[in-house]
């Protein structure tokens, strides 16, 4: 395996995922791994239905092995295994056993679990505006359920951003422990 530091992002939908992956792979000079489902969904020209979160699951581990040889150190990536099995479950009380399987295998170093502390944010591709608490519960359950270590960032703007930095630097300098500290 690489001496990568890899970091997750993940959690609800319209918790800021995509731009603190951003922010942090800038600040960090490194690559971020684009959430695949947008694009995905953005070019696809019928609903979407249970195969295609399978074909979004194997695609976006794919994006993150290629990013995975250009990172610098330490790689980020907006969403993973976990979001694509969230999103299974909820969708249609089911998941493809691949996405389970390679779950069970993911090997980041750090999830940061983003609050649902920010305002609702329209996007059409977007589908649970009310569940955002249970849907933040259901992915606290599930890191634990998968001995995943992780952090719950939350704030507004910068302190968000500070935030997710100060759990970054604790992983880097071997000063995080197992399980969550919620960040204010």
């Amino acid at each position: 395996m690489s001496n990568i530091l890899k970091i997750a992002i993940t959690g609800p939908e319209s918790t800021g995922k995509s731009l603190i992956a951003q922010q942090l792979a800038d600040y960090y000079a490194t690559v971020w791994v684009p959430e695949y489902a947008r694009i995905h969904l953005l070019n696809l020209e019928r609903p979407y239905n249970y195969n295609d979160i399978l074909e979004i699951a194997q695609k976006q581990k794919t994006s993150e092995k290629i990013f995975e040889t250009l990172a610098k150190k330490i790689l980020f990536a907006d969403t993973e295994l976990l979001v694509t099995k969230i999103w299974c479950d909820i969708k249609y009380k089911n998941c493809h056993s691949w996405i389970i399987d390679e779950l069970r295998k993911q090997d980041y170093d750090l999830y940061l679990l983003m609050d649902v502390d920010l305002p609702w944010q329209y996007d059409p591709l977007r589908e649970h505006p009310d569940r955002r608490k249970y849907l933040f519960d259901y992915y606290k359950d599930e890191l634990r359920k998968y001995n995943f270590n992780y952090r719950i960032v939350s704030g507004l703007n910068e302190n968000r951003f500070n935030n997710a930095l100060r759990f970054v630097e604790e992983i880097k300098n071997n000063k995080i422990t197992k399980y969550s500290v919620k960040s204010r």
